[in-house]
């Protein structure tokens, strides 16, 4: 009896991360646009699954960013107005600035810049691919940043962040989020970090994100 207990609760599990991932992705691409209601019993019918784990992954996506509630709890995919953007790409720079003065004072700068590289090379693969995959790619590198300095409280509010990050890619459409992933962009961050000057990198992270900011809002 408990084995199957077990073994029903990893299904829902599975059930609920399927959905989940399904969820983000949809709000992500646009397919569920910014403001639209989301109604429980349609979404269970699409997803074929129950209301309960529908309600668990919207709590989830809730947690994240992507999805606000309004008057009565009726749920929505949020909507960024320009400030909040601007505020987002504030933060971000501050967290990512921090990253990488933490990673330039570490022994280990080298190998680091070099996991950045491999970051910034998965990031051209996916340039043939999927708006999907690049924006993938391109969040992987900026938390992979965040990450080797090995401020686990900085990671942990990077990612606290990273539904409304998705939520602000979406706000000016794929063609102006797309500018903000190019990739000499990025290697410009790698080489600041690589020179050693934390001055150098804290100034080139907080110019990328200024300009990505004005790119959407603007």
């Amino acid at each position: 009896m408990a084995a199957t207990a077990a073994l029903l609760g990893l299904e829902k599990t599975s059930l609920r991360e399927q959905a989940l991932v399904a969820l983000r992705r949809a709000i992500t691409s646009g397919d569920l646009e910014p403001g639209r209601h989301l109604v429980e019993t349609e979404l269970s019918e699409m997803l074929q699954i129950s209301r309960g784990t529908l309600r668990e992954a919207l709590r989830q996506l809730q947690q994240e960013g992507l999805v606000s509630a309004g008057p009565r709890g009726r749920l929505s995919v949020r909507h960024l107005d320009a400030k909040e953007i601007r505020d987002i790409f504030a933060v971000r720079g501050a967290l990512e600035s921090l990253a990488a003065r933490t990673l330039i004072e570490q022994p280990r700068r080298a190998r680091s810049v070099g996991e950045l590289r491999a970051a910034i090379e998965a990031m051209e693969d996916a340039d043939g691919r999927g708006f999907a995959d690049r924006i993938e790619a391109d969040l992987d590198f900026h938390r992979l940043l965040c990450r080797l300095g090995g401020n686990e409280t900085l990671v942990h509010s990077w990612e606290s962040l990273e539904g409304s990050i998705r939520m602000s890619i979406m706000f000016a459409g794929p063609d102006r989020a797309m500018t903000n992933m190019g990739i000499d962009r990025h290697r410009e961050i790698v080489n600041a970090i690589e020179s050693g000057d934390a001055a150098l990198a804290r100034q080139t992270i907080i110019d990328h994100m200024d300009d990505a900011a004005r790119t959407l809002v603007d």
